[in-house]
């Protein structure tokens, strides 16, 4: 099957990409480098160096004529969707719209979404459920919420084949120690470097953080398989239904690392959701998915990727 993964480059896109291709997928990838890695490249798939908003995606159709476009490409950081809503909008509604048209015009089978969960539904200590109303609060979420009804729209008028993945919080090898996003990998970087671990809230009150469901990357790119044959015109969560504290994370990477020191407690960060977890009740009935990699086994192998021998 002709691929085409935009964000091929990042640190979700750069796995399904490498699995696409052991699966004998012909993939090819856009990616502006924006915050994906050359490193992460598979050199199996052709590569195109370019913004998802470029006329000139339309070249990218026309020559690999794919029959799935996976789209992860995306500004992702919420901090930066407020400071900037405007090039949020820029890249996850107009960006993804110029891939959609392409879609449409070159007659591509399907396109599979890479949206958000937490971001969407808003706050909630039960598990989220898709059939639930979206309830966006930053501008990210509202990106990403916007660009879910303009495949169902398309859907409806012109037969486009999709399905929504809405994930929990991924993490990996590969995720980005640098971001505001990715705890895992911030967490797993400064214990290493025997930096003190900054958990957000009030440590004399007890607070032990947000919760949150922490789904392994290699079960993200799992679904994303499944997605190619099933689950059309479906919105599906993609998580554990699990939620963990950041506290209780933190503790379970000490106790990996064997780190001797002591954790710092900074303020909770305004718009933090509380609490996220997605239920997989759905993904596993529509694509037969759910996850196979637990918490502590998949801590310890995104801890082991960033050890300096790696």
């Amino acid at each position: 099957m002709r691929i085409l993964v935009t964000g091929g480059a990042g640190f979700i896109g750069s796995h399904l990409v490498d699995r696409l291709i052991k699966e004998g997928h012909k993939v090819a990838v856009v990616d502006d480098l924006s915050t994906g890695r050359r490193k992460n490249l598979n050199p199996a798939a052709k590569f195109y160096r370019m913004d998802i908003r470029d006329p000139e995606l339309a070249e990218v159709f026309q020559e690999e004529k794919p029959q799935v476009v996976n789209h992860h490409a995306a500004q992702a950081s919420v901090k930066a969707s407020v400071d900037d809503p405007f090039r949020d909008a820029q890249v996850n509604i107009l960006g993804s719209l110029n891939l959609l048209q392409n879609c449409l015009r070159y007659g591509m089978g399907k396109l599979i979404f890479a949206s958000t969960g937490g971001a969407i539904y808003g706050e909630g200590l039960d598990p989220h459920q898709e059939e639930e109303p979206p309830y966006p609060i930053s501008p990210y979420a509202v990106s990403k919420t916007s660009f879910e009804y303009y495949l169902r729209a398309f859907g409806q008028l012109a037969g486009l084949r999709y399905t929504i993945l809405r994930y929990a919080n991924v993490y990996g090898p590969r995720q980005d120690p640098f971001g505001e996003a990715g705890v895992v990998a911030i967490f797993s970087y400064r214990l290493l470097a025997g930096l003190s671990p900054q958990i957000n809230g009030r440590e004399e009150v007890g607070d032990p953080g947000c919760i949150r469901d922490y789904v392994f990357v290699s079960d993200v790119v799992e679904a994303n398989l499944l997605s190619l044959t099933q689950g059309d015109g479906q919105t599906v969560n993609i998580g554990t239904g699990i939620g963990t504290t950041t506290q209780s994370l933190c503790e379970k990477l000490i106790r990996i690392i064997g780190y001797q020191g002591e954790k710092e407690y900074l303020p909770p960060r305004p718009g933090d959701l509380k609490a996220s977890i997605l239920s997989h009740h759905k993904a596993k009935e529509i694509l037969g998915w759910e996850p196979h990699t637990d918490l502590d086994r998949g801590l310890r192998a995104t801890v082991d990727s960033f050890r300096p021998s790696h």
